[in-house]
């Protein structure tokens, strides 16, 4: 059984079960295939599996039988749009990102920049072409992005000078990575 953690909301928790469509689950409830959610905190909810405890941060799965020297992943559901939303983490505070292959770099709105300690004075000033036209971005270099079990170091980044809903995890990151959908589901497998 492959059970993912795909969102957290206030006493509940969104589950991926086999791949399925995310369900909702309630704190102490358990879903009919015997996974129930023990509690959350932050980005990360306790859950039992197999009659084992397992902590998942949002984005990561687990399997309830081992597997064997299995590279870094993240399983990610497609919102109703159809959009890959993730939660992660750079520099070790938590971030909620949207999987953008049409980015160039992970790229963080001023806001986020800030709240993160990120100085984008200290970074090499630019231009960068968006879909919303051309903007001031300065280029800097994240120490940490994760998503799932996924931890990538030194990672190019951009700080756009505007305010973003998301961040984008762009090429920067997704450039080491497999990626595989199945429906609404997309796997990242990291493969250096």
């Amino acid at each position: 059984m492959d059970v993912g953690l795909a969102g957290l909301f206030p006493g509940k928790a969104l589950l991926t079960i086999d791949g399925g469509k995310p369900r909702t689950v309630a704190i102490g409830v358990a879903t009919e295939e015997g996974v129930k959610v023990l509690s959350s905190d932050g980005d990360t909810a306790t859950l039992e599996v197999d009659g084992k405890k397992r902590v998942l941060r949002v984005g990561q799965n687990v399997a309830a039988q081992a597997t064997v020297s299995r590279s870094p992943a993240a399983v990610l559901s497609a919102d109703e749009r159809g959009h890959f939303l993730a939660g992660g983490s750079v520099n070790g505070n938590p971030v909620r990102f949207i999987v953008d292959t049409g980015a160039s770099m992970v790229s963080l709105g001023a806001a986020d920049a800030r709240r993160l300690g990120i100085d984008a004075g200290k970074g090499q000033p630019g231009l960068s072409n968006t879909a919303n036209g051309q903007v001031a971005v300065s280029r800097v270099k994240l120490e940490s992005v994760r998503v799932g079990d996924i931890v990538l170091n030194n990672v190019d980044a951009m700080v756009l000078r505007q305010d973003m809903p998301f961040a984008l995890l762009g090429m920067s990151f997704l450039n080491r990575m497999e990626m595989r959908r199945d429906g609404d589901t997309m796997t990242l497998t990291k493969r250096y």
